[in-house]
């Protein structure tokens, strides 16, 4: 896998959410938006967690195509 940073990115309202990650911090990214939902002090609820997980899907699903064969792409 690569080790480029990957940026997952949200804007809401006035507020702009930016989480950047390397290749194998995908399951630390994923407890950081539970607790960005639990937080009270921000406007950040389970749709917004569940969109930027999307994103992160997108991310994986796109490093895992890089790593199959030209022929099964």
């Amino acid at each position: 896998m690569s080790n480029d940073t990957k940026t997952l990115s949200l804007s809401k309202g006035k507020h702009h959410f930016c989480f950047k990650y390397e290749a194998g911090q995908e399951s630390q990214v994923l407890d950081t938006l539970v607790d960005m939902v639990h937080r009270r002090d921000v406007p950040f609820d389970w749709f917004d967690a569940a969109v930027l997980s999307h994103q992160l899907g997108q991310h994986l699903a796109k490093e895992l195509k890089g790593l199959l064969p030209k022929k099964a792409a």
